[in-house]
């Protein structure tokens, strides 16, 4: 009989699944794909439309032709609640839907909870389209504004280059612009090398943006930090990273004590066999992994085999990270910093590297007329058990 294998979510890692359904359809299967826009935007490219670098366009996958040449169905809408009991998914729509096996890529929500007494002036980076439509907003109304003030509060990767791309937006108006980075002294840029933190505030100073190491906290109109000072600001852009989706904890899924779900090497859900997840809505149980969008790129194939194996009820893969990730850092002036373990450079030709791996994914998943479809998509080969390497670079 055909199972339904249903996935929820238009995640980096859903990219792959859908790339390896279109290369070698699924047996035995009805195929659905849910997600909450018909676009997907790739968030490695999200400085660089901030700084002016490419179109909004640019950034969009879309999700139509995909599902299309993977034969499924698409629905546009938010998956909100699983009954793990009957194996049911719960859409906003109102629909209920049944599944055989369900894939999660729904990603976190945005963590603003400390931030929320500032109101309209917070504006969370996820979901990315929203991000772009709220800042798109924002320097529309301040365009007569004789000054401007911005704060961004999140100190990892995406904070760090969303500081920077701002500082080379607000260059290009008339007036005067202040922008700041707050962030905890143990989390500006956790994870990457005491070189590329050095670089990293280097560039920020040079590009005179104001570095506080501090909690940040929204009240009385103002963003006050745990060193006692407070910053008067028009808007704040939350980069505060990820946190699980509410409707988690109601849904009969083993998670982690901070409310994600939790998987093995499989990516598949510890408590429950015909649930996978993947992206920033997982916590691996058997090793921490760095909530980065690399592993859930690389983790899609895996993922996608994983579903295959499921159905035909062969052995799964195990996803493990390689030991040193490449990590590329866009400066917002047409440089960046690239990291691999000890190794570190800057430069313009990072930058230009960074753009050639970015435009070359999105073009990898955005068919052309009269080009062949197998050649657009991303590669999905797993060799005993770790995926290949992909054009997504680390963030």
């Amino acid at each position: 009989m055909s199972k339904r294998v249903i996935l929820a979510g238009g995640g980096h890692a859903h990219l792959a699944v859908l790339a390896d359904w279109a290369l070698n359809p699924l047996p035995d299967s009805d195929r659905w794909l849910v997600s909450s826009s018909s676009h997907t935007a790739y968030s490695g490219m999200l400085p660089g439309w901030l700084a002016g670098h490419y179109r909004a366009e640019e950034l969009m996958i879309d999700l139509e032709p995909m599902a299309a040449r993977a034969g499924a169905k698409l629905i546009v809408t938010d998956a909100i609640g699983i009954d793990t009991r009957r194996n049911i998914l719960t859409l906003a729509s109102g629909q209920d839907i049944a599944f055989d096996l369900l894939s999660l890529a729904t990603g976190g929500e945005a963590d603003v909870a400390a931030l929320a007494a500032l109101g309209d002036r917070v504006l969370p980076i996820r979901p990315v389209p929203g991000f772009m439509a709220g800042w798109t907003s924002f320097l529309e109304t301040q365009s007569s504004a004789a000054s401007i003030s911005v704060a961004i509060v999140g100190g990892g990767a995406a904070g760090v280059e969303i500081a920077l791309a701002v500082a080379s937006a607000l260059d290009r108006r008339p007036g005067t612009a202040r922008v700041a980075l707050v962030t905890p002294q143990d989390g500006f840029l956790a994870g990457h090398s005491p070189r590329v933190r050095k670089a990293a505030l280097a560039q920020l100073a040079g590009r005179g943006v104001e570095v506080h190491f501090a909690r940040a906290t929204g009240r009385e109109g103002a963003l006050w930090l745990s060193n006692g000072a407070a910053l008067n600001v028009d808007c704040v852009i939350a980069a505060t990273g990820s946190r699980a989706p509410a409707w988690l904890a109601s849904s009969g899924l083993a998670c982690t004590p901070s409310g994600f779900v939790a998987v093995g090497a499989d990516m598949r859900s510890t408590s429950h066999p015909a649930i996978f997840a993947a992206g920033d809505i997982i916590e691996r149980v058997d090793r921490r992994l760095e909530r980065s969008g690399v592993h859930a790129v690389k983790a899609g194939p895996v993922l996608a085999a994983n579903l295959r194996a499921a159905i035909s009820g062969t052995k799964p893969s195990r996803y493990q990270p390689r030991r040193r990730t490449l990590y590329l850092l866009a400066l917002g002036n047409r440089r960046a910093i690239l990291s691999w373990g000890g190794f570190m450079a800057i430069g313009r030709w990072v930058w230009r590297l960074k753009d050639w791996i970015d435009r070359r994914f999105v073009a990898r998943h955005s068919p052309h007329p009269g080009t062949r479809t197998a050649g657009t998509l991303l590669p999905l080969t797993v060799a005993d058990g770790t995926a290949v390497d992909s054009d997504a670079q680390g963030r």
